[in-house]
């Protein structure tokens, strides 16, 4: 099944959270921070200005992006869990 977002929405599968430290403490689940980092699935057309134009989103399929802790709606499709974000909610593309 695909998913095509509208809009400004844009569709991002979570990375896993790491479980060992820099230092190699092994993380269990209740300790780890909630992940922010994604790869960009699937994007809208945009967001529509005022004036009626349709404005293109800066993040194409392929990226990896960093997203605000509690941003987005969680869905599940497929086995598989995604988030959906507006292009707002996202911080930066990791090159």
């Amino acid at each position: 099944m695909k998913i095509q977002p509208l809009a400004d929405r844009i569709v991002v599968k979570v990375l896993e959270a790491k479980e060992v430290t820099k230092g190699g403490i092994v993380l269990p689940d209740t300790a780890k921070e909630k992940p922010q980092e994604a790869e960009v699935i699937a994007i809208g057309k945009g967001r529509v200005s005022d004036d009626g134009k349709t404005i293109a989103p800066e993040v194409k399929v392929g990226d990896r992006v960093l997203f605000g802790k509690y941003s987005g709606t969680e869905i599940t499709m497929d086995g598989n869990e995604y988030l959906i974000l507006k292009e707002e909610d996202i911080l930066a593309i990791v090159k």
